[in-house]
């Protein structure tokens, strides 16, 4: 069974800068066959949206409102991803869970076969 531990979030002030890690274990193989990999957040009273997305060869989708601020990556020696969040704004606040899943497509459509347990990102101004 895939586990995802997501890590890295926190109450912090508008402009600075957090970096989320989600490290995966028991799966057979290196992550590298993990299809996708992503990152979405959900707001108080709101759907869960996609954030980011990387494929196992490293084409990245980014949800608009994010683009230029946020950047995906993956350590498939590790079993691990990363999203590194710059320039942090209110509207960011929710909490941040990683995924998985084997398939593709990779979007950014929540629809992904594992979850992490979700990390709290909340900014203030």
């Amino acid at each position: 069974q895939v586990q995802l531990v997501d890590s890295g979030g926190g109450s912090v002030q508008a402009g600075v800068s957090l970096r989320l890690s989600c490290a995966a274990s028991g799966y057979t193989y290196s992550i590298y066959y993990m299809g996708c990999m992503g990152w979405f957040r959900q707001a108080p009273g709101k759907e869960r949206e996609g954030v980011a997305t990387i494929d196992n060869r490293g084409r990245t989708t980014y949800a608009d409102s994010v683009k230029g601020r946020f950047t995906i990556s993956r350590d498939n020696a590790e079993n691990t991803q990363y999203l590194q969040m710059n320039s942090l704004k209110p509207e960011d606040t929710a909490m941040y869970y990683c995924a998985a899943d084997p398939g593709f497509p990779c979007t950014l459509v929540p629809d992904k076969r594992y979850w992490g347990q979700g990390t709290q990102v909340t900014v203030s101004s």
